[in-house]
């Protein structure tokens, strides 16, 4: 039987279109049979590299003219009539190129793309022009379309568009983009969206990445899908067929001897038995009634007549007393819809029916997940991914439609481990090392660096000193605050630490750079500023400083410094007297807003946060790379990190950022920038809510790494290893016990002493 196929079609809607979008899209799916057999569904997309008022009217306008001109020409195949309706649009935008703002002696490229495909039947036509691009994918696999040295953009007065040809069959999926989308978000995206979602949905969420990466301008995609729709078919009308009749007209006789005979007796003695038992049947009832003609009756009484006027009042007091029944019941119903629509809360079960489908669905696709010894997170992922996110969704929809959520709640917790083990997300411990919750006045720690003798250096906003944390003795010591004066020189308020070979470093608020360098292992050390030259430019806006060490002999580094007035990471090489007295340059290729920079890492490349994205740079500019999606948007929001630790050298080991939004670390790899491992603490536990600095350590022969983290008031470790959580078996990555973590130490008080005087001269 012949298959036909039938277009699912997805896009963006025009609502969901970033402000500044000139692009236009356009669908023609005729319903007149004459005209889908001979010109087929048109879907187009017009994009601009430009934006404004006029930009839209003339893709607009381009768009429309392509329909018109297509569907009016019958004077050729779609090949040429495709050809044909692209150059009259081109010739048309070229008398109103003004619109654009060019030069109509310009023969570059046009700011205008086409994009467009015609489907008829299994056949497929695909015209790309300037900057729009074409991709199919089938059985899994993506290829662009058509050929990439397509024809330049409109208006253009050399124009020579190509149609490419083929066949699209079921389960092939086509979309249609800006250059701008494709180049902002890349082909691996699309085709992940194409293959796991229907198109609409697909476009939805190609679109929703597009804005969370930070695109802006031309927007527009159109996806559509190739599906089966079976033929029917007309059957030939069964006929009855009969048997021969050689007796036809006889009179019907049984086979059996006498047998005829025996039956016409059997009817004849029925037929008196019903006359004899009518006959006795009548003359009893004769009897009874003569019985009743003789029982004595009463009289009957006297006819009165009744005055018309007491019909009337009688008739008049009916009526009042069915007009006030019907009141009554009206009143009563009244009331009732009142009060249950004041009682009802928002959310009343509105369809019992629809709520029980949801939950059973969902129930459905958590056992296809890993019910009967099935685990389909380990052995088909995309499908695990498709069945989770459709249980995820009917729990939300039966709680909508009425259940309540103590029902769900066991399927959701169930869901959520089987999203967690899908997407490596692992619960970690949490023990205290060190707390300040007994100082007064309480402390406000603001960043944490593991120094150069690996002891943790915190830096406390509201005392406005800088502290070392002995773990081993208990207690914390001051090694620089506000108004300390060395050589004359006064400390202002100590702003941002970071570690540089054998010191430590302090930036002030008066952009005064500070070394500190241990003397040994009880907190004693010398402080001394560091020269560093025309730092005074640097004003009150310093996002953050950081280091690279370069000889690790001479214990000599590089000092970088966000500086978002120069509008570039300012970088400093070091004298052999460990000062910076050179000239600095601009590490950034390419200069840029930092005025938003939360964090910033060196490993020999640049890592920065900045509004909530991660981004890396080799040599001074952005290599492509950028960390990959997590994956678990149906749980939890697209990630904004904040900060950023790294104890592996370039190019190789992890980075850890925390993202705020959804209290958690996660493993990124520095080479291909995917996913790793996702650390939260287990039990549900909050303490990442204000999670303010962290740093980690690798484990000792070839165990987890740890990490330290702060809060306002406390030192606190994690192993990045799964633990058990209540009502949950341990992930299978997880493979130490609980009890190998750091045991919890007692919460010793910090003694702060008069800071430490250099105890050689610097």
């Amino acid at each position: 039987m012949a298959v036909r196929l039938q277009m699912k079609l997805g896009y963006a809607v025009d609502a969901a279109h970033l402000p500044g979008s000139p692009d236009a899209i356009l669908s023609e799916e005729p319903t007149i049979g004459s005209v889908v057999r001979s010109k087929g569904s048109l879907y187009l997309v017009v994009t601009a590299r430009t934006s404004g008022a006029k930009v839209s009217e003339a893709t607009r306008m381009v768009a429309e003219a392509i329909r018109d001109a297509y569907y009016y020409d019958e004077s050729a195949g779609i090949v040429v009539c495709l050809e044909k309706a692209i150059r009259a649009a081109n010739k048309k935008i070229l008398h109103q190129r003004d619109r654009l703002g060019g030069d109509k002696g310009d023969e570059a490229n046009g700011p205008l793309g086409v994009g467009l495909a015609v489907v008829r039947g299994n056949e497929l036509y695909v015209v790309t022009v300037g900057p729009a691009e074409a991709f199919l994918v089938r059985q899994a696999r993506l290829s662009t379309l058509p050929d990439p040295n397509r024809a330049r953009g409109l208006p253009s007065n050399v124009l020579e568009p190509s149609v490419w040809r083929g066949e699209i069959n079921v389960g092939d999926s086509l979309m249609i983009a800006s250059e701008n989308l494709v180049t902002r978000l890349g082909p691996d995206d699309l085709k992940d969206a194409l293959l796991t979602l229907h198109p609409q949905s697909a476009m939805e969420q190609v679109h929703a990445r597009f804005v969370a990466a930070g695109g802006t301008g031309s927007d527009a995609a159109i996806a559509i899908e190739a599906t089966e729709v079976s033929v029917t078919s007309r059957q030939r009308r069964l006929v009855p067929v009969r048997a021969p009749e050689p007796l036809a007209g006889t009179p019907d006789r049984s086979p059996i001897p006498l047998a005829d005979s025996v039956s016409d007796a059997a009817s004849s003695i029925q037929e008196t038995a019903g006359r004899a038992t009518a006959a006795a049947g009548g003359a009893v009832g004769r009897g009874f009634g003569s019985i009743l003609d003789r029982l004595p009756r009463r009289r009957e009484a006297q006819r009165t007549v009744t005055p018309a006027s007491s019909r009337v009042e009688t008739q008049r007091r009916a009526a009042i007393a069915v007009l006030a029944f019907v009141a009554l019941a009206l009143v009563l119903v009244f009331a009732t819809s009142v009060v249950s629509f004041f009682k009802s809360p928002p959310g009343t079960l509105t369809s019992i029916t629809a709520a029980e489908r949801a939950f059973e669905a969902a129930q459905g696709d958590l056992a296809q997940v890993n019910g009967n010894g099935v685990d389909l997170v380990q052995n088909d992922r995309n499908r695990a991914q498709q069945l989770l996110n459709d249980a995820w969704q009917q729990l939300a929809a039966a709680e909508a439609a009425g259940i309540s959520t103590s029902v769900t709640a066991p399927l959701r917790a169930q869901a959520r481990a089987a999203i967690n083990e899908l997407y490596h997300m692992l619960p970690v411990n949490q023990s205290q090392d060190f707390s300040f919750a007994n100082v007064k006045p309480a402390v406000d720690l603001q960043a944490l660096v593991l120094g150069p003798d690996g002891a943790p250096y915190v830096l406390d906003g509201a005392s406005k000193s800088v502290y070392r944390i002995d773990l081993k003795g208990g207690h914390a010591v001051v090694i620089a605050h506000l108004g300390e004066v060395i050589r004359g020189v006064k400390m202002d308020v100590p702003l941002f630490i970071t570690d540089g070979g054998p010191d430590l470093l302090i930036l002030d608020a008066k952009d005064v750079l500070w070394r500190w360098r241990p003397a040994d292992t009880t907190g004693r050390g010398t402080l001394v500023r560091v020269i560093v030259r025309n730092s005074a430019s640097w004003g009150t806006d310093v996002r953050g400083i950081g280091t690279f060490l370069r000889n690790a002999n001479q214990g000599l580094y590089n000092l970088y410094v966000i500086d978002p007035s120069s509008r570039n990471i300012l970088v400093y090489t070091p004298a052999l007297d460990g000062s910076f007295p050179a000239s600095s340059t601009g590490r950034l290729a390419n200069p840029q807003d930092l005025s938003s920079v939360d964090s910033m890492l060196i490993d020999g490349d640049i890592y920065v946060t900045q509004g909530g994205l991660l981004s890396r740079f080799i040599n001074g500019a952005s290599q492509g790379w950028k960390p990959g999606d997590p994956g678990d948007e149906v749980l939890r929001t697209a990630p904004q990190y904040t900060l950023l630790t790294t104890f592996s050298a370039r190019a190789t080991g992890t980075v850890y950022a925390y993202d705020r939004t959804n209290q958690r670390i996660v493993a990124i790899d520095k080479d291909t920038g995917n996913i790793i491992e996702q650390y939260q603490l287990g039990g549900n536990d909050s303490s990442w809510s204000d999670l303010r600095g962290i740093a980690v350590v690798p484990g000792t022969d070839g165990g987890p790494a740890s990490m330290y983290w702060i809060d306002k008031d406390r030192l606190m470790t994690s192993v990045l290893v799964a633990v058990p959580t209540a009502g949950a078996s341990p992930s299978p990555s997880a493979s130490p016990s609980p009890s190998a973590s750091p045991k919890p130490k007692p919460k010793p008080t910090p003694t702060k002493r008069p800071t430490p005087r250099p105890t050689k001269k610097p």
